[in-house]
């Protein structure tokens, strides 16, 4: 069994500083070193890949920043980012399944945006169910990337950065790029594949969906075997994960489901199913999962239905229901007078978000609906 490596342990291959006539590195030489040192975590740049030796390949340990995952083995580790105002490191945690067989490395990770926790039990309960002795490749699961906006109960960063408009960041820019950077740097480079697990927003919620380039028939066959109700097509957003991530020629599903702040049941259930049906389908691991009986729908466009006046808004429609142009979706009114509003939809499709607050103002979104291809 492969000893793990310790944070902060060094190369074994390491140069020596210059040294005097006496064979002794001078101490200003030493000061001067230390002190252009940046204050960040001792970790390898690289993560190490299996070799190919004779035409086959050779499955060993992998290095995922200062840690070794032996093949067979649950690896648990920590990637430090930052330090705190107590001078405590602040640190992603990161599970690594390493399959006792080669395989895909493909990676599932939560918690980008800080207020979207639905995606934390659905990579808990992979990582619980998953069996390494039995898997053929190596899932990296990161529940948590967005640590700071968690413990903030923000979707943001402390600088006020959206870490989803960050990628593929640098080693020396703001906090949301640097956490980007260390993100692609030992998280996505190297994997075949990579699941991004978000909810709504800002007081709104989704129904359980795959955004996707379904123009790329690789990805498109990823998502229906996924098996969430709906596949939305969705252009690539410049700074996103999936952007950064498909530059190097990695495919992303960004799944949706349920809203900020809460643990939605169904979409829980559909996320959880997704993967485990996904890693079945490139041979890593049997789901004992029933095969989807309902193909996805598929959308290319999408609108959101906003608010022409300020006013208190009940909805006539529930998520995920199909609805005709000219039905009535929603009502705001007055609480002082009889005036109301009605909001009908614009075009035949299919409700795929809401808001889930009783007040709106001009403007705000009120239904998202999907066009069925």
């Amino acid at each position: 069994m492969t000893e793990k490596s310790k944070p902060g342990k060094p190369s074994k291959t390491r140069k020596a500083g210059k040294q005097s006539r006496a064979g002794k590195t001078s101490a200003a030489s030493r000061t001067s070193k230390k002190a252009r040192k940046p204050d960040k975590p001792e970790m390898p740049d690289k993560t190490k890949r299996p070799v190919k030796v004779g035409g086959r390949e050779k499955w060993g340990p992998i290095s995922i920043g200062p840690v070794t995952a032996s093949p067979g083995e649950l690896t648990r580790l920590e990637l430090p980012f930052s330090r705190l105002a107590t001078g405590t490191w602040a640190s992603i945690p990161v599970a690594v399944l390493h399959g006792k067989q080669p395989g895909p490395r493909i990676w599932v990770n939560a918690v980008i945006h800080g207020d979207e926790l639905n995606g934390v039990p659905i990579i808990r309960e992979l990582v619980h169910d998953i069996d390494p002795t039995r898997l053929r490749g190596t899932v990296v699961a990161v529940p948590i990337v967005n640590v700071f906006g968690l413990i903030k109960e923000s979707r943001y960063l402390p600088d006020r950065r959206d870490l989803n408009r960050s990628f593929p960041g640098s080693a020396r820019g703001s906090m949301a790029s640097q956490l980007a950077h260390l993100f692609m740097t030992h998280i996505v480079a190297g994997s075949s594949l990579g699941f991004d697990l978000h909810t709504g927003s800002d007081g709104r919620t989704n129904l359980p969906q795959i955004r996707c380039d379904l123009e790329d028939p690789v990805t498109a066959e990823y998502a229906d075997v996924f098996g969430a109700p709906l596949n939305l097509h969705s252009p690539l957003r410049g700074g996103s994960l999936r952007a950064a991530a498909g530059k190097m020629g990695i495919p992303v599903l960004v799944y949706e489901g349920g809203e900020a702040f809460r643990f939605n049941r169904e979409a829980f259930r559909v996320g959880y199913e997704g993967v485990r049906r996904v890693l079945e389908r490139l041979g890593m691991y049997e789901s004992g999962l029933p095969p989807v009986t309902n193909s996805p729908a598929r959308s290319h466009a999408s609108q959101w239905v906003r608010a022409r006046r300020s006013g208190l808004c009940q909805l006539s429609v529930r998520i995920g229901a199909r609805v005709k142009q000219g039905d009535r979706i929603a009502v705001i009114y007055d609480a002082a007078t009889r005036w109301e509003s009605v909001i009908r939809a614009r075009a035949d499709g299919m409700i795929i978000g809401m808001t889930r607050v009783a007040i709106v103002h001009r403007g705000d979104a009120i239904v998202h609906i999907a066009s069925i291809d």
